[in-house]
């Protein structure tokens, strides 16, 4: 009984929008490089509000795989 309460809690963590998370990060990045390698005129607007997007999102990565899943 005690071995399956403990399953269930760790399966609790999980949570499908995490995946969302983790592809929304990575289509981010993918734009963040595409921004970079412009080549005629960046768009510098562009780039802050995408740099700043990726360092939240990889942030809530962070907190999301390190401090909730594997704890």
């Amino acid at each position: 009984m005690f071995l399956a309460e403990n399953a269930t809690a760790t399966i609790s963590k999980f949570d499908p929008m995490d995946i969302m998370m983790l592809l929304f990060t990575i289509v981010i990045f993918i734009g963040w490089v595409r921004l970079l390698m412009a080549r005629p005129k960046k768009n510098v607007f562009a780039i802050g509000f995408t740099t700043v997007s990726l360092l939240v999102f990889l942030f809530a990565n962070y907190v999301m795989i390190f401090k909730v899943w594997l704890q």
